[in-house]
């Protein structure tokens, strides 16, 4: 039975981070109370921490790397499934000074080179599973000196992270970091090409469990949850990490990719409270004949993120489980959601309002603010914003401007304050010499019945003229035409919006964390 939402009322979020902070440290402080209560649980081999455990071994880990010579502010490369090793792991190096770089791990040997090169890490923490994809590299990199692998016992000629772990004593000492130093990385997805390394700070964490995971979703220690999206993303992070342990929740961790197989069978056997999940893996599931009935699940509150929700898919959701999915925006450079839909107070199609303790804006192309209902650049002030991105300075200063950071996504806003994203401003059209949103028209396109999937990119014709161009994944066992879908948007949108080409496909290209990678659309390099 779903939880009531009187259960979870919002107290509106105060956050004082004093300048002398780890957050390591106050993450594990907070739940010192809890020591048998479990913190994390392996949706595979069932393998389980708990708050107690988490503390001794994150603070051993802490001790290993000190004893191995990581000095404060080197740098560690972390590439780790989801398992409970990997909080130990990261809060390991943070309680030690030691800056860990969370590594997306479905990248290529080329891509782990460039970070490993980039960040000039000292140290690589990997899963056993994935050390063939840095094999080639180790002895090839002149800043990493020692390589960590988890998940294994006998990790020869390597270090073994377990036995690390029980080797050293569990000393609490904490490294006298503040709240303004560099923390840990994130590596940007790539949705717009080659990523970046984005540096955050200690306050960071805390900041966006307090402003979105207590102001917006109202997480308590009661809760249980489940994040599709991984730890190393930022919007996985904070679902599956930093939210739960910032309260004393329960998270659930699958070191597997998450299939609609996989996700159901979470939700059923682990009865998570609280779903974070992005639009594709949403129309999968309503799209799968194998879908558990509504009594099945215990959801109080699904997430959205990564791409704009369609509004067909929320509808659909909220009426097969009655529980409304909360679309929002994040980003890398902020850490987590700045801008949502709340409880209570949903609108499929928009984004929803700001997240308290941020403030937004749209810019248009003149650098004014945008008008209720004009299309401008969406740009966000808040306490989590990245410090920069790591050896790119001409990057940082487009992207950090002053207080505010520029979010690349174009953004309407109505008179009630609700945002509706318009696609990202090197995505946005200009057919006829008006912009053209391409989301408008995919979101046109996924309310046929057979549409899966839709992208759509701008494409010149033999005039040289831009017109909207559209990449389409049919449901299976569902058939439509190019001319079913075009007759189909011009008895929607205004009828130069409808795009010109239709080209089927199986698959659309996305990064890991589910955003579809419209550059190698336009590029022709999908």
């Amino acid at each position: 039975m779903n939880l009531s939402r009187a259960d979870h009322s919002v107290t509106p979020p105060r956050v004082d981070i004093p300048r002398d902070y780890n957050a390591a440290h106050d993450l594990l402080a907070r739940n010192t109370g809890r020591a048998g209560k479990l913190a994390f649980i392996d949706a595979v081999s069932g393998a389980t921490l708990s708050y107690g455990e988490l503390d001794d071994q994150a603070h051993r880990f802490a001790n290993a790397l000190r004893a191995q010579g990581f000095a404060p502010e080197s740098r560690v490369l972390l590439a780790m499934l989801d398992t409970p090793e990997w909080p130990v792991a990261f809060l390991g190096c943070i309680l030690a000074g030691v800056v860990p770089v969370a590594a997306n791990t479905l990248l290529t040997t080329p891509d782990f080179d460039f970070m490993l090169h980039d960040s000039r890490a000292q140290g690589l923490i990997v899963s056993q599973a994935l050390l063939p994809a840095f094999e080639p590299l180790i002895g090839s990199i002149p800043t990493l000196r020692s390589v960590i692998v988890a998940g294994a016992e006998d990790a020869a000629p390597h270090a073994s992270l377990a036995q690390m772990v029980r080797a050293q004593e569990a000393t609490k000492t904490i490294a006298p970091t503040c709240a303004d130093d560099a923390c840990f990385w994130l590596y940007s997805s790539g949705s717009t090409g080659a990523p970046k390394g984005t540096v955050h700070l200690h306050s960071h964490l805390i900041q966006t469990a307090e402003l979105y995971g207590r102001g917006v979703l109202g997480i308590q220690e009661t809760d249980v949850v489940y994040s599709a999206a991984k730890l190393f993303f930022a919007y996985g992070l904070g679902n599956g990490l930093t939210f739960p342990m910032s309260v004393g929740a329960t998270a659930i961790l699958l070191p597997a990719r998450p299939t609609t197989a996989e996700v159901f069978r979470i939700l059923k056997e682990h009865q998570p409270t609280i779903f974070y999940g992005v639009p594709t893996l949403y129309a999968s599931l309503l799209a799968d004949p194998a879908r558990p009935p509504r009594a099945a699940l215990n959801l109080r509150v699904c997430t959205s993120a990564g791409e704009a929700l369609p509004a067909g898919i929320g509808h659909k959701w909220a009426a097969e489980y009655g529980c409304d999915i909360l679309d929002g925006i994040g980003s890398t450079e902020m850490l987590h959601i700045f801008l949502s839909n709340r409880p209570g107070e949903v609108r499929y199609g928009s984004t929803g309002k700001a997240v308290p303790g941020y403030a937004l804006r749209i810019v248009g192309d003149d650098g004014q603010d945008c008008g209720v209902g004009e299309i401008g650049e969406l740009q966000i002030q808040g306490p989590s914003s990245a410090l920069m991105y790591w050896n790119s300075r001409a990057k940082t200063k487009a992207t950090f401007a002053g207080e505010w950071t520029r979010s690349g996504d174009k953004y309407t806003v109505d008179a009630d304050g609700y945002y509706t994203y318009s696609g990202r401003t090197d995505d946005m059209l200009k057919v006829g010499g008006i912009y053209v949103s391409p989301f408008e028209v995919e979101a046109s396109l996924m309310t046929h019945p057979a549409v899966l999937e839709v992208a759509v990119v701008g494409l010149a014709d033999a005039d040289q003229l831009v017109k909207p161009k559209a990449f389409v994944v049919l449901k299976k066992g569902q058939a439509a035409s190019a001319d079913d879908l075009k007759a189909h948007v011009k008895q929607q949108l205004a009828p130069y919006k409808y795009p010109r080409w239709i080209e089927f496909v199986d698959e659309l290209p996305k990064t890991a964390t589910g955003k579809i990678q419209r550059f190698k659309l336009r590029q022709g390099t999908a």
